[in-house]
């Protein structure tokens, strides 16, 4: 509360380049000002605004009883492609100063034009944050670069339509950071279109014996990447109008590259002077609301028409290509090859007159409130570089002179209950080279091997076998935090292991990257890497070894939970009465069908000389285990069958519920014990699954080493910029 009462108002400064942007932005300018104890008003007017030729709009801007900060002359007249880049140089000499000035927390740049270009680029370099409207929209001219190149500088989004944040977050944009709002316009023209005095105004600006839906609006502008082309249908469009002998109000077009030729050509066909014609550089946008939504049609390829017009069901003609790609409403009829007047001239005649349902695609009246409560959540504490979501890189080796000459490789280390194990691992999956020793009992002689292996193996990988060691992964049983790579719980079979942090003493021993995870999500990495699960998006590994572990893969990536015990697939209680387990609780999977499990219940059935049948033989000494009780039970021993049907069937409904809370793909069993358990697990699903999880394929592991080649494959996809 106290951070609230003490956070200051918000300095926003809004930008406007010319009267099609005003529009937009002057329903946030209007509810900024409505609230003096939240923000902080700053105006700046640039580009055609301060045009005499383009009305000298930044008066309806006063009018408007808003106060101009800085007023900055930047446009090079010439109407070319030189001179709009000429007008974005002329802009950032000009802009630094003013943003110096000003010292805005946010800066609000709205659109696609050159000038909002030259905008976030001084406000980028300049730290200063900036909100962008009408992103991720797509137009098919150099809009959509111009459009594009203002989303990647901008810090903030704030867009108009589903589409269009679609396409923010797939340009890698941060989805904390887009709202979908409608556009501000809409605030205006849905509350605003039906006014008492519209047929006043009609009147005032195409005569006084025009009628409802019995005029037309035309408003289009040069496209910049085919200016030739512009023109021609320009011209096709005036021949059109003139033929169709309907009062139009035609507005000049904007100042992109083209333009002066456009004005040309309106003026040697006479348009000005034509008894039809109404040509007018500026219409206020609340009267251009009414002109629009009471015409019989609207035609060019302003996106006043693909936008605003479907709002009232206006019909439309689009000509050509520059709005090309945005969403429309049935309203609008697309001429994109204008290149005959007899084509134009059919399109009015099918469009004129008619009345179309009100389509709400850019918005519901509501955005303003929307943008202002998101300005309001911007914390100005947090840091202002932004971070891209890239998506996750698929593996891809380029060539350079390390791929040929060396071998590109990781170092594995396996932390077992008996053995402490380190391989070279090959790019490729190949275990190049593998040490083993035994593992100490005591933290202190545990770290010094592991230190010594890594360092013995990495001096023989880079003297002896032509190998580049890219990293280190570790895999270790029991609960590891794999981000700051800190085994927080081991195992019972690994004493003095606990709330270790392993990472530090590899990496500043080795001057190596190093991951860390448990040994169940290894296998799931090393499955997902080399083995059944390449190219699987969802997939469960399950481990039958000593103990029963796992690893959980969905949208092809590690699933490790909030507190990185996620996957401890031994753990899942079957029975709510049933034999203790290891880690204290009972009826866990690991209880009944873990190695040491079968082991237990198959030196019980020894010490009551139930186990022994014809064919088996135990030496003096001779450790009792569970190969004991399968080969037992392969001889007919009836006890035995039935303990390792229980342990099979423990096992199937196990993964049965895994079945039916992940929804994998494919159930990967890996371990000692895969192949014995492939058929109960099967047919615990065919009996117990829902329908729909029945065609599940269950498939032994095919990998020899999968701790190993997990915890290489951490190190290895890192180096293909996978994420892990």
């Amino acid at each position: 509360i106290l951070k609230m009462e003490m956070r200051r108002r918000l300095r926003v400064c809004v930008a406007t380049c010319n009267r099609a942007d005003y529009s937009k932005l002057a329903p946030i300018m209007f509810g900024i000002k409505a609230q003096p104890e939240n923000f902080e008003l700053e105006v700046m007017v640039l580009g055609s605004h301060l045009i005499d030729d383009y009305g000298n709009t930044f008066r309806m801007i006063e009018q408007d009883d808003f106060d101009i900060g800085s007023k900055l002359h930047t446009i090079v007249r010439g109407e070319d492609e030189a001179a709009m880049v000429e007008s974005v140089g002329l802009a950032l000499v000009k802009l630094p100063d003013v943003l110096q000035r000003l010292q805005p927390d946010v800066l609000v740049v709205h659109g696609d034009r050159f000038d909002a270009l030259a905008l976030a680029t001084a406000a980028a370099l300049m730290n200063v944050r900036i909100l962008h409207l009408e992103g991720g929209e797509v137009s098919g001219t150099i809009d959509d670069s111009i459009r594009h190149a203002i989303s990647k500088l901008a810090h903030y989004h704030a867009c108009c339509t589903r589409s269009a944040e679609q396409h923010l977050i797939a340009m890698c944009e941060d989805h904390s950071r887009i709202l979908l709002t409608g556009c501000p316009s809409y605030d205006k023209l849905l509350s605003a279109h039906r006014r008492d005095d519209y047929m006043d105004i009609i009147h005032s600006w195409l005569g006084d014996d025009v009628k409802e839906q019995d005029y037309i609006v035309a408003l289009q502008h040069p496209v910049t990447t085919d200016i030739k082309n512009s023109i021609k249908i320009y011209e096709l469009m005036l021949d059109a109008l003139i033929s169709f002998n309907k009062r139009t109000l035609i507005l000049f077009p904007n100042i992109d590259a083209g333009s002066k030729e456009m004005v040309r050509v309106m003026r040697k066909k006479g348009i000005e002077r034509h008894p039809n014609f109404r040509a007018v550089k500026h219409v206020p946008f609340e009267q251009f609301i009414q002109l629009v939504s009471h015409a019989g049609c609207m035609i060019g390829n302003s996106s006043c028409g693909v936008r605003e017009a479907g709002a009232f069901g206006t019909p439309v003609i689009n000509l050509g290509t520059r709005q090309t790609g945005r969403e429309t409403g049935e309203n609008v009829l697309h001429v994109r090859d204008a290149d005959t007047q007899n084509k134009i001239y059919h399109a009015l005649e099918l469009q004129f007159g008619k009345r179309y349902p009100c389509s709400k695609i850019y918005g519901d009246g509501n955005a303003v409130p929307r943008i202002l409560k998101f300005l309001q959540s911007i914390d100005l504490d947090e840091p202002l570089q932004k971070t891209f979501r890239f998506p996750t890189v698929k593996e891809c080796i380029s060539q350079d002179i390390d791929h040929i000459l060396e071998t590109q490789s990781a170092l594995a280390v396996d932390l077992g209950g008996t053995n402490l194990r380190v391989a070279i691992v090959s790019m490729k999956g190949k275990i190049v080279k593998k040490y083993s020793q035994p593992n100490p009992k005591t933290y202190e002689d545990r770290i010094a091997l592991i230190l010594k292996m890594c360092s013995d193996a990495a001096c023989d990988a880079a003297v002896n076998l032509n190998c580049r060691i890219l990293g280190v992964g570790i895999s270790t049983g029991g609960r590891v935090n794999p981000h700051k790579g800190v085994i927080l719980h081991s195992t019972k079979l690994i004493q003095e292991w606990s709330s270790v942090d392993i990472r530090t003493p590899v990496s500043d021993t080795l001057h190596l990257p190093v991951w860390v995870d448990n040994d169940g999500n290894c296998a799931a990495l090393a499955e997902r890497k080399f083995g059944h699960g390449r190219g699987v998006e969802n997939f469960v590994t399950v481990i039958t070894g000593t103990g029963i572990g796992g690893g959980i893969v969905q949208h092809g990536e590690l699933v490790h939970g909030s507190t990185f015990c996620a996957a401890e697939l031994g753990h899942i209680m079957v029975s709510l009465e049933g034999p203790e387990c290891s880690c204290g609780s009972r009826g866990c999977i690991e209880a009944y069908a873990s190695g040491a499990a079968l082991q237990r219940e198959a030196k019980r059935l020894h010490d009551e000389d139930l186990l022994l049948v014809e064919g088996m033989s135990l030496k003096k000494d001779e450790q009792v285990t569970a190969a004991h009780l399968i080969s037992a039970a392969h001889l007919g021993n009836s006890k035995a069958e039935a303990m390792l049907q229980t342990a099979g069937a423990a096992l199937g409904m196990g993964i049965v519920n895994i079945l039916h809370t992940v929804n994998p793909g494919l159930v990967v069993l890996s371990g000692i014990l895969a192949s014995f358990y492939q058929n109960p697990v099967q047919q615990a699903i065919r009996q117990r699954a829902l329908s729909s999880a029945q065609g599940i394929h269950v498939v032994i592991s095919e990998l020899e080493e999968p701790a190993l080649l997990g915890a290489a494959s951490m190190v290895l996809d890192y180096t293909t910029r996978r994420t892990y």
